[in-house]
């Protein structure tokens, strides 16, 4: 790493190894950090496992993404911790140890972009690069208090990244100023393929559903008062009349599925020591049959329509980016699965629909920040951005 400090565990010990950026350009100025699951040119991909890392060869050749931002003048720092193969929503990972949350001390940072998010919050890098399958993007920065983005899925490329579920993997960035994330924006999203003029508010109801108490829904009230002044009243909307527990499934068994396509032939060769609840989640996708995946997908192929035509080319939905605060960081087993399900019911609804979504640092509670989302039509990601940083701003 090239950082002089890492007093949050953000970073993989790596050797420092300089890669050439741009002398000048958009991001002149700015330094950012990297998931270690994307390639760098002079640096392994260790994708949060030790054994992976050993098998790695030295990248000669930086992921599209990332030379992006070097072809932009951004400084590359270092890569950042993950959980093992990207599968887990907590950020823990017992080879590397569990970043560091600044925002919220005693709590968890919230994976699998843990490195990257805590990176950002405890201002070592101005922005960091990181994925996001099934929340590794949104739930961090809700935790850590940031600015993150999960792209409209397929927006920006994924060649030279692992894979864990390719339908679901997307790659997305933190940013804590407004000013920064916006500035990344062109070069990470490109432009938008249209106008989009989002005008009209949704407020997800069952989502907001899912709040684990009133305090919660009592400390999102001033943001979403936030929003409403920006766009107008909400109106409010049921996202998933069968109900986002259904959606919460059908998001699992494609996911799972696809997630044991790509690590578990390698999972069955090296029967690595994994981290509590990782290999359980691979062991689930082997369980998934043919029935269940086809099942699946038609399912989510609906769940794509609906969310289409419910948003249109003009409207965002608003929901809450988690269920609540992050967990404490001693909490595990059954308590913290039960957290991750009810966060997943959330996180689901962008991941199966493929559309853009926003966290943006607009709340607290107990000293602790929560993010509020905002959803948007696919393919609106800029204009989408540009919204949630002038709300945050106003």
């Amino acid at each position: 790493m090239l950082v002089e400090r890492d007093d949050v565990g953000a970073f993989v010990p790596y050797a420092a190894v300089p890669v050439p950026s741009a002398a000048g350009g958009p991001l002149a100025g700015l330094a950012f950090a990297v998931k270690d699951l994307f390639d760098v040119a002079g640096y392994p991909t260790g994708c949060g496992s030790p054994l992976k890392q050993a098998e790695s060869p030295i990248a000669a050749a930086s992921a599209p993404v990332v030379q992006r931002m070097l072809d932009a003048g951004a400084r590359f720092l270092g890569k950042t911790n993950t959980d093992e193969l990207a599968f887990s929503l907590n950020g823990q990972n017992i080879h590397t140890g569990s970043p560091v949350n600044p925002r919220a001390p005693g709590r968890i940072t919230g994976g699998s972009s843990s490195g990257s998010a805590a990176a950002v919050a405890a201002g070592l890098c101005d922005f960091a690069i990181g994925s996001d399958t099934g929340g590794s993007i949104r739930a961090p920065a809700s935790y850590c208090g940031l600015f993150g983005i999960r792209p409209s899925h397929g927006r920006v490329p994924l060649d030279a990244v692992m894979p864990l579920a390719p339908s679901f993997d997307t790659p997305g960035y933190f940013a804590d100023s407004g000013a920064v994330f916006a500035k990344v924006a062109p070069v990470f999203l490109g432009e938008d393929p249209k106008p989009f003029r989002l005008q009209r508010l949704l407020r997800a109801e069952d989502a907001f559903a899912l709040l684990l108490s009133g305090a919660e829904a009592e400390a999102l009230a001033p943001a979403e008062a936030k929003v409403a002044a920006r766009l107008g009243p909400a109106e409010g909307v049921i996202v998933a009349t069968e109900g986002l527990e259904r959606w919460y499934w059908v998001f699992r068994h494609l996911q799972a599925w696809e997630a044991w396509q790509s690590h578990g032939a390698w999972i069955e060769d090296r029967d690595p020591v994994m981290t509590p609840g990782v290999r359980e989640r691979f062991e689930f996708g082997r369980s998934v049959t043919p029935a269940q995946k086809a099942e699946a997908e038609s399912a989510r192929a609906a769940i794509r329509r609906r969310l289409d035509a419910l948003l249109g080319e003009d409207a965002v939905l608003m929901l809450p980016s988690a269920p609540s605060i992050a967990p404490e960081s001693g909490l595990s087993g059954e308590g913290l699965q039960a957290f991750r399900e009810r966060a997943l019911c959330i996180l689901a609804i962008a991941g199966l629909s493929g559309l853009p979504q926003v966290s943006i640092p607009l709340a607290g509670m107990d000293g602790c920040p929560l993010g509020l989302s905002l959803l948007g039509p696919r393919g609106s990601d800029r204009a989408l951005v540009e919204l949630a940083v002038g709300i945050a701003a106003g």
